[in-house]
């Protein structure tokens, strides 16, 4: 990382933040991301160990549900607190939080204190992915952000494969119940550097006006859309009546959130932010990116557990093909946008990759060889490094520094409900066809008396092949079609981000963002005319 720091020498940064504080200032930001990040993915391997354990597969997915939809909801606040107040206390407290609900899920003895650790953990996960992002902005410019954004999306690769693969190793080894245990001496850790090396941009605002109408109604309207979601077709028919009246609630607090901001003095989600053509386009895309991600992602390495007869251990480690692609490609399209200037087609392709994964996944079989398997996944993290991450990046490089943690909030924020209503989908359709298949497929009276809910990958392999073999077929014919209607989301994604605009990147830490026709900031009157940031 220093040698990182060291090479941008031509990076001008406030006063307060020299090149060697950047460096460690990052160092500690990437542990911030390495926590929320890891807990996005940790109990993925452990997850049918849990279930079984706690007998609740019909709560399964609100493990993962649970975390994102509770950091979906905090991320737009976070952003807006963080402009008008400043990143430090509330990285601070966002860590803090996350601990707290690391407590509560290491000493959950059921499904529903595990569940509501999962929901506190996402409370303080949201501040800490946005603000460690936003943060990164306010001292880097974005001509030079690119190679320290692709190492932020170099930290959610190996998250992403380093997550099952310590849940697979504490399942099989301390228990599962260290996947939260280890979040404290990370969040220990992330807490002291930023009290060392991260110092306030700017003065916080002396009275924000906050936006309580906006935080209530937004929340309501969210959760509702994931309750819709989760529970639509699965614990209850679409036509009943709690589906029909949580559809009603969402449409009501969807307008009432409208309304709220267009009043607000200080919106959280600032409607302005819709008349920019790229924040439309790469927000909408990248909604649909989080929708394949997180549906495919979220229950691959468990569907490798039931399906190939491997351990917790050996399914995460099935999953490196994606975190080194998605690492390299991420570091190297950084670097690349950081030396060129140009970033428009990089996520195109991406998003195209993305898709083609998905077609490919979809063909999986319990006879596909796990080389195979392999090589799609690295598809898929292809697709993924070259995506995310900079789409973060053109949003930030269209607005004011002012309010660069309400944009990114704002964007990350729709990206989330994409990932929310992806888990949530695919965990909804995936337990009930897999429930179904398993009731239709096994001899009657000769599966566990609960059905599905303590079926733990131990005892499938356990089983003669007259039972395991159609439980097996079922995990596969569960989960497989749901990645080929998932395909199209790609493409579509691609298709917007054709139509995005490539401005110059700025080359300054400046109060405005970057004209397309001058390269400078509009607000650059303001700041000496050189498009610095004041100190």
């Amino acid at each position: 990382m220093t040698a990182l720091a060291t090479d941008a020498t031509s990076v001008p940064t406030p006063a307060r933040h020299g090149r060697r504080e950047i460096t460690l200032l990052f160092a500690g930001l990437m542990v911030t991301m390495l926590l929320a990040s890891l807990n996005q993915t940790v109990l993925s391997t452990a997850l049918p160990t849990i279930v079984g354990e706690l007998h609740g597969v019909e709560h399964m997915l609100w493990v993962i549900t649970a975390f994102i939809l509770a950091s979906t909801v905090t991320m737009p606040i976070y952003g807006k607190l963080g402009d008008l107040l400043g990143r430090k206390p509330l990285l601070v407290g966002a860590i803090g939080l996350f601990m707290a609900g690391s407590v509560i899920g290491g000493l959950a003895q059921d499904m529903t204190w595990l569940v509501v650790g999962r929901a506190v953990q996402g409370l303080g996960g949201g501040g800490l992915m946005i603000l460690s992002q936003a943060t990164i902005a306010d001292v880097v410019p974005a001509r030079e952000r690119g190679r320290y954004m692709g190492i932020m999306g170099g930290v959610f690769a190996v998250s992403s494969v380093a997550g099952p693969l310590l849940g697979g190793w504490f399942t099989e080894g301390p228990g599962w119940r260290w996947a939260f245990w280890i979040n404290l001496p990370l969040g220990v850790l992330a807490i002291v550097a930023a009290l060392l090396f991260l110092h306030p941009r700017r003065d916080p605002v002396a009275r924000p006006r906050l936006d309580w109408a906006g935080m209530a109604s937004m929340t309501v309207a969210t959760t509702g859309l994931v309750l819709v979601a989760t529970w639509g077709g699965a614990q209850h028919a679409w036509t009943s009546p709690i589906i029909l009246a949580l559809a009603g609630t969402t449409l009501v607090a969807a307008a009432l959130f409208v309304l709220a901001e267009s009043r607000a003095a200080e919106p959280i989600v600032p409607l302005h932010l819709f008349a920019d053509r790229n924040f439309n386009l790469t927000t909408a895309a990248g909604l649909l990116t989080g929708v394949a991600m997180f549906g495919a992602i979220s229950y691959l390495p468990t569907y490798l557990q039931m399906t190939a007869g491997v351990d917790a251990t050996h399914a995460g480690l099935l999953m490196v093909p994606m975190m080194a692609a998605l690492l390299l490609t991420s570091v190297l399209t950084g670097r690349a946008v950081s030396r060129t200037g140009r970033y428009k087609w990089l996520p195109v392709g991406g998003s195209v990759l993305v898709a083609i994964s998905l077609v490919l996944l979809s063909t999986m079989s319990p006879q596909t060889s796990l080389v195979l398997i392999g090589v799609y996944i690295a598809v898929l993290g292809t697709g993924l490094g070259s995506t995310m991450q900079l789409l973060v990046l053109i949003v930030q490089n269209s607005f004011s520094v002012r309010q660069v943690g309400t944009a990114t909030a704002s964007n990350n924020f729709f990206r989330q409900i994409g990932a929310t209503l992806g888990s949530a989908v695919v965990g909804s359709v995936f337990a009930t066809r897999l429930t179904a298949l398993v009731a239709e497929r096994l001899p009657a009276g000769a599966g566990p008396t609960d059905g599905t809910s303590s079926l733990t990958p131990a005892l499938v392999n356990a089983l003669p092949d007259a039972l395991r073999l159609p439980i097996v077929e079922s995990y596969n014919d569960a989960l497989t079609p749901v990645f080929l209607v998932m395909a199209p989301l790609g493409l579509l994604a691609a298709l917007l981000l054709c139509f995005v605009v490539e401005r110059p990147l700025a080359t300054t830490v400046e109060d405005g963002p970057v004209s397309a026709e001058t390269g400078t900031s509009p607000d650059s009157s303001q700041t000496g005319g050189t498009g610095r940031s004041r100190t």
